[in-house]
């Protein structure tokens, strides 16, 4: 299984946000995860900035 890790980007400082993330969706508002076992996450006012599929990382920063 390929689960990521998702990072934001708040002024040049990594937070992590969520790890073992087995689904992303970007929709208008901003980004809904969710993992194998945990409830859906939604995070408002974000756009994927980078993915790095070597190290199952995405980078995501505010609107």
């Amino acid at each position: 299984m390929c689960q990521m890790k998702i990072m934001l980007d708040k002024e040049g400082l990594q937070e992590l946000v969520m790890e073992d993330v087995a689904h992303l969706e970007v929709v208008e508002e901003g980004i809904k995860i969710s993992t194998l076992f945990e409830e859906p996450r939604f995070i408002p006012n974000v756009v994927i900035k980078t993915i790095d599929f070597l190290s199952g990382k995405a980078m995501l920063q505010e609107k």
